[in-house]
């Protein structure tokens, strides 16, 4: 995938079953948001990666999230995802993987020796986790020495704080459920869930 393609916004879903995160999916589907990840410490992760896959194919980018080991890795890129995300850095092995079947690889890092190991490792995005305690700065700032890298900012992104991270050199954010009404994700409302998605939309631009 070329990365100019790859969604600005990943909406992260953990713990919600197949019917919910299929409710968000069909939310985000018309809207500018294309790309959703599901952690894999959710229960029947693999198997709603899968059947969502084949389900919103060519419209919305699944990927596994909290991936940390290679056997993980292999059974979500098996299942379908087309990005792997991890909270810690992937070693080279996970992350040849995924270049040899065409999956974005997304390492956790925290610190410039952590961002700069996994460009060199060969990562397509570097997640930098959890953002805020790192600051919307840091992105800047760490840009300055080892040039414009893709980063990803997770951790505490939120619609108040998302144009922020945009604003101050985060290319892409990981945003978790916060950007909806959780009882509206519980109850399934589609139309909260649009309502919702349309303002984060607005507050970006």
């Amino acid at each position: 995938m070329n990365m100019k393609n790859f969604p600005k916004i990943i909406i992260i879903l953990r713990g919600y079953n197949y019917s919910k995160v299929r409710t968000v999916m069909n939310a985000l589907s018309g809207s500018s948001i294309k790309a959703v990840e599901i952690t894999m410490n959710t229960p029947g992760a693999v198997e709603m990666i899968s059947k969502l896959s084949s389900e919103f194919e060519g419209k919305i980018l699944i990927g596994a999230g909290t991936v940390t080991t290679l056997e993980k890795a292999k059974v979500a890129i098996k299942a379908g995802a087309k990005f792997i995300l991890s909270p810690v850095m992937l070693s080279k092995e996970i992350i040849d993987l995924c270049k040899e079947n065409s999956v974005i690889s997304v390492p956790g890092t925290m610190s410039p020796t952590e961002i700069y190991k996994s460009y060199t490792d060969g990562a397509d995005i570097i997640k930098v986790f959890p953002a805020t305690s790192c600051g919307s700065e840091f992105f800047k700032g760490v840009k300055a020495p080892l040039g414009d890298l893709l980063l990803m900012a997770v951790g505490g992104v939120t619609k108040d704080n998302a144009k922020e991270f945009l604003d101050n050199g985060a290319n892409f954010l990981g945003i978790g459920s916060g950007i909806f009404n959780k009882e509206d994700i519980e109850s399934e409302n589609l139309q909260g869930l649009i309502k919702s998605i349309s303002e984060f939309e607005k507050i970006i631009g």
